[in-house]
């Protein structure tokens, strides 16, 4: 199920944003799950590298849209909702609409009382740009 997947993968990218080096076993570990097909597995793969590939451009992205907020003061959660959302952007890995519900919900999930709102702000500004 590309839900359980997409916080999976925001689950990888929040450790790596402590550790700043990727962690195969966390990968290892979280691809054991037996709940997840062989699509999900490659979405979780192909979108932890690639966030991890390409955080520099994803974070200019993101700094682009911030109104009187600064990347490096964000929220934890949050910034990592973002990364992942703007990542999918980036790539059209579905619907902007559905990339933009999912990053909402997984900041509702993860986040403050004000993170979904606040994503949902920021992605409605890259998504003017992107398309």
């Amino acid at each position: 199920m590309r839900r359980i997947a997409r916080e999976d993968v925001f689950k990888l990218v929040f450790e790596y944003t402590f550790l700043g080096a990727p962690n195969d076993g966390t990968l290892d570990l979280l691809l054991l799950d037996d709940g997840l097909d062989e699509d999900d597995k490659a979405y979780i793969k192909a979108a932890y590298r690639g966030i991890l590939c390409d955080i520099d451009k994803l974070n200019g992205i993101i700094s682009s849209h911030l109104s009187g907020y600064k990347i490096d003061r964000l929220y934890r959660p949050d910034y990592v909702v973002l990364l992942l959302a703007v990542y999918e952007l980036a790539e059209k890995i579905a619907p902007a609409a559905v990339i933009i519900n999912e990053a909402v919900a997984l900041s509702k999930k993860y986040g403050t009382e004000k993170s979904g709102s606040f994503v949902n702000g920021v992605l409605a500004k890259v998504v003017q740009n992107i398309e």
